[in-house]
């Protein structure tokens, strides 16, 4: 054993001056873990960027750092009250009614984006900006077929926030939920984008588009039209809904894409109202059943199941059975995602199709139309200007023969329907040679929805000469009622 101790130290002090003479003539090495990347665009500019900004594909900044994005995003974020000036609320202890919620500054010349259940009680605006200055806002136009309202106040020079794109999110990616929950100003909220193009049935009408991001940052009431904001700390949703037993956060809250909501912000300032384009087609899931049938490669796309006559895709030679899978390269695998594709764009834009037919891929260029099959934008709606006020609104009312009105928030509730309800119908008329009786209500004009007496009026004065059918119901009988007559 004595033998072997003097060898045993020489090998380790051997092995250690090797060691310290290679520290001392190498240089030292940093590992660095790269946390940001280049910014690559999208095409998004110009026209169709509301602030002419540009949009970022897909740009992961630090993942778990969000000082940066939230100081930066929160001086945007405003709240808003909207008081029903009307009305005396005697439900809840005397005053006016009201409702409160959040909105999101998107222009330096104060235009602000929430959601229109926020503000669809009122008609009065109160807005306090983060630095706790007031305004009384002026409402530009809503559009409840995706829940967003669009406000002004004048002022300028006002923090906004930068936009972001939100096809280039991805499942999995760390977002902030910005707004003021429970009268809470400024609260930020963080969590991962669960899902994408999700339909939770919260909308009404034919033409309401539901493709929200679902993420798991804690949204309460008062959040609505707040910010959903990347950790780039570029605006990608506007908080719209949460999924609750309770009425507070329980796991999941859905915003609205944002490229979504800049084409109806574009066309609430150019038009008062959405220009909603249509493809003039039925659609249905594609089941398993239906993609062995049509020799689909996967249970994937929107099926057609019918074809309107002199619609832009029967123009452009697509039929029933056929099954879209993209649009402008975009590939399409469900409902949501078609309608949020489409709804970026107004009647008169071309946009280019791929599907599947009996098993083979084809591509189209459609032409979209409105629920008139008319290409061509219409004329800007004063959304200040009350129902019946405008002469060319009584003429044709007149003419006709009948007085509407409105259907109240409590008839609305009651029935679960809204829609123009008959108050008069004058001797000798049109309206009387139907046989249609006052306390009808109307909810269709030729087979489109009609919500309030502005929305039936102006179908009626686009269907001038033509032969025009109006469904509904009266309150106390039971089935749908129809009568037809000829706008002259």
């Amino acid at each position: 054993m004595k033998n072997y101790l003097p060898l045993f130290l020489t090998s380790l002090l051997s092995a250690l001056f090797a060691i310290a003479i290679y520290r001392f003539f190498e240089e030292p090495k940093v590992i660095i873990r790269e946390t940001t990347a280049s910014a690559q665009y999208t095409n998004f500019e110009d026209e169709e960027s509301y602030t002419n900004q540009k949009q970022r594909h897909f740009v992961s900044s630090a993942p778990t750092n969000f000082i940066d994005a939230a100081s930066a995003v929160t001086p945007g974020v405003v709240n808003i009250k909207a008081v029903e000036s009307a009305g005396f609320d005697w439900w809840n202890g005397g005053g006016f009614g009201s409702s409160s919620g959040s909105g999101v500054i998107i222009s330096p010349d104060g235009y602000i984006v929430t959601n229109n259940h926020v503000i669809e009680e009122g008609d009065k605006f109160n807005v306090t900006l983060n630095d706790n200055r007031e305004y009384e806002a002026k409402l530009v136009g809503t559009d409840p077929t995706t829940d967003l309202a669009l406000l002004k106040i004048d002022e300028n020079k006002l923090p906004y926030l930068n936009i972001g794109n939100s096809d280039s999110l991805n499942v999995g990616e760390w977002v902030l939920a910005v707004g003021n929950p429970f009268n809470l100003e400024s609260t930020v909220t963080a969590g991962i984008v669960s899902a994408k193009g999700r339909d939770i049935q919260i909308l009404e009408g034919d033409y309401s588009i539901e493709s929200f991001i679902q993420t798991d940052a804690a949204v309460n009431p008062g959040n609505s039209g707040g910010a959903l904001v990347n950790t780039n700390g570029e605006l990608v949703g506007i908080n719209t809904a949460i999924i609750t037993r309770s009425g507070r956060y329980e796991g999941y809250s859905f915003a609205v894409p944002v490229n979504l909501v800049q084409k109806v912000i574009r066309d609430l300032r150019d038009f008062g109202e959405v220009q909603r384009g249509l493809l003039g087609v039925r659609i249905g899931s594609v089941t398993s059943q239906r993609a062995k049938a049509l020799g689909l490669p996967s249970i994937e796309g929107v099926y057609i199941s019918r074809v309107t006559e002199g619609g832009g895709a029967a123009e452009a030679g697509m039929e029933a059975e056929d099954v879209i899978v993209g649009i402008n390269n975009i590939k399409i695998t469900s409902i949501p995602e078609l309608q949020e594709q489409i709804g970026r764009f107004r009647p008169g834009n071309e946009i280019s199709i791929r599907y599947i037919r009996e098993g083979k891929n084809y591509d189209a260029k459609v032409i979209l139309r409105d629920h008139n099959n008319s290409t061509k934008p219409k004329s800007k709606v004063n959304v200040n200007t009350k129902v019946g006020s405008k002469k060319d609104d009584l003429e044709i009312l007149d003419h006709l023969g009948f007085e509407l009105r409105d259907l109240s928030k409590e008839e609305s509730r009651s029935l679960r329907v809204s829609g123009a309800y008959v108050k008069r119908i004058i001797p000798g008329s049109t309206i009387e040679e139907t046989q249609m009786d006052p306390g009808f209500i109307i909810t269709r004009v030729n087979d489109t929805k009609v919500t309030s007496v502005n929305e039936t009026v102006e179908m009626l004065k686009d269907l001038k000469g033509t032969k025009v059918y109006l469904e509904g119901f009266y309150e106390n009988y039971r089935g749908e009622y129809f009568y037809t007559f000829v706008v002259r």
